[in-house]
């Protein structure tokens, strides 16, 4: 009887995703939706970076008891042979014999005909981490010995660094520290040597970190950053990064939540983000749904798809790339548990414009509420 039973469940919950994935109209272009790993030797995990190097996908995170805590390091997988390895222990904050601190944020770049890129920050809080990075000769299967970065840079912070047309590889920084500021780290070998731009603002007004770089057809450079202003943050730079436009709001809600977003190969822009506006007046707000838009000038953006739509919180801090058969690459957060990766085909993604920062309805369908609070961490 109990197996009976078991079955009946079984097939219940089957039918109900099969006709989930039909009629939820959010769906379209999603062509893979898979976990990283099922298990892993640590409860908690954050903040996954991916890049494709001439072997395959490559994806890390960090991953320990939890955020802050000294045991968690930093973790790479790669997709080899249509799954994932298991994940690779690659770094940690070990001091000395007494000392430990925790790792954060990796961020993986593959240098086009060359090395792989691993920065990644160590320290006791985002206010006093430090920069490090490691590099793979051979797309992640081995790494060097750890380096700083040069006293006062960091690295990318979350999202992947750029290369621009003239060699600059452009990495997006911030600070947390007396202020929440966006700068720029320009390198002209690949991580050997570096420069530093702006910050870009005074942070008092407006609070900006974590930005994304998007390349416009024009030439032009935008960023697009997470807030405790209730809006993704964006600036414009029109000679490659030296100076950049104020700060000012999108009409795109921002949780106080990490994004990321590409420039895509046809010219257009691809964001994901959790499209969620934090009630009455906070700052911040639950970490789902998981959403991503598409814009052709980085003003007027269409919703294009949700990832995650579930009211358990939370799906966040998204990374994203575009691969060079073309199809769109997601790899984040999924309740802290795991890394989930998504594959997506934007030519097939069915756009609706957003208008008035309101994620349209389609059919009917309205995404669920979420019903937990929001986290503390990072």
């Amino acid at each position: 009887m109990y197996k009976k039973i078991l079955l009946i469940i079984l097939s219940a919950c089957a039918i109900a995703g099969e006709t989930f994935a039909q009629t939820n109209p959010w769906r379209k272009g999603i062509v893979k939706d898979e976990f990283i790993y099922d298990k892993a030797p640590y409860p908690e995990c954050h903040a996954a970076t991916i890049a494709e190097t001439p072997k395959g996908l490559v994806a890390s995170w960090f991953g320990g008891t939890k955020e802050r805590n000294p045991d968690v390091c930093i973790w790479v997988s790669r997709f080899v042979n249509g799954k994932w390895t298991e994940g690779i222990n690659v770094a940690n904050g070990i001091q000395n014999d007494t000392l430990r601190y925790a790792c954060w944020n990796p961020v993986l770049y593959q240098v086009p005909g060359s090395k792989l890129l691993l920065f990644y920050k160590i320290g006791p809080s985002p206010a006093k981490w430090k920069g490090y990075m490691k590099t793979s000769d051979d797309g992640g299967i081995s790494w060097s010995a750890q380096t700083a970065l040069p006293d006062g840079f960091l690295g990318p912070i979350k999202n992947k660094p750029v290369l621009l047309k003239d060699g600059t590889l452009l990495s997006p920084v911030s600070t947390e520290g007396k202020a929440w500021q966006v700068h720029f780290e320009a390198s002209h070998d690949f991580g050997k040597t570096w420069t530093m731009i702006g910050p870009i603002s005074d942070g008092k007004e407006l609070k900006a970190i974590q930005p994304s770089i998007l390349i416009h057809k024009d030439g032009s450079l935008q960023v697009l950053c997470r807030s405790q202003n209730r809006a993704i943050l964006t600036a414009w730079s029109k000679d490659k990064g030296q100076t950049w436009s104020p700060l000012e709001k999108t009409n795109l809600p921002n949780n106080n939540s990490g994004t990321d977003a590409v420039t895509l190969e046809d010219g257009r822009q691809l964001l994901v983000y959790n499209h969620v506006l934090p009630p009455g007046t906070l700052a911040k707000g639950a970490r789902t749904p998981l959403n991503v838009a598409v814009s052709k000038d980085g003003v007027n953006w269409y919703a294009a798809a949700i990832l995650e739509d579930s009211p358990i919180s939370q799906y966040s801090y998204p990374s994203v790339i575009q691969s060079a058969d073309g199809l769109v690459h997601v790899v984040y957060t999924w309740r802290r548990q795991k890394i989930k990766h998504v594959v997506i085909d934007p030519q097939k993604l069915d756009l609706k414009e957003i208008k008035d920062g309101v994620w349209p309805k389609v059919d009917g369908y309205t995404a669920p509420v979420a019903t937990t609070g929001e986290t503390k961490d990072l």
